[in-house]
């Protein structure tokens, strides 16, 4: 099993940053995909952003210019850089790991972004 923390969440105002961080713990032989969903009250849970071992990245629409995906396979550690945010992007971001045999969530954390 894989378990994952998320850290990094807050409120913040328009045109602000935040940084997440999500590490992955437990008996892990490698993880092919990590990624960031998230859900606004209302809404479904949404892909944000994800990248592969490989590094290959994908970013919904609405984050591409303002988001930055990355990883430490080393350390099983995806993080998300999140820069010119807007109230939209108010919700609660999901930590997701993948592989052949597993995938697990994490357990959230809230970004709200005043205007």
């Amino acid at each position: 099993q894989v378990q994952l923390v998320e850290s990094g969440g807050g409120l913040v105002q328009r045109g602000g940053s935040l940084r997440l961080s999500c590490a992955a713990s437990g008996i892990i032989v490698s993880i092919n995909t990590m990624g960031w969903y998230r859900q606004a009250p209302g809404k479904q849970r949404e892909m944000v952003a994800t990248i592969t071992s490989g590094r290959n990245t994908n970013y919904a629409d609405s984050v591409k210019g303002r988001f930055t995906i990355s990883r430490d396979n080393a350390k099983n550690t995806v993080y998300l850089q999140m820069n010119s945010l807007k109230p939209d992007d108010t919700a609660v971001y999901y930590c997701n790991a993948r592989d052949v045999i597993f995938n697990s969530w994490g357990q959230g954390t809230r970004v709200t972004v005043s205007s």
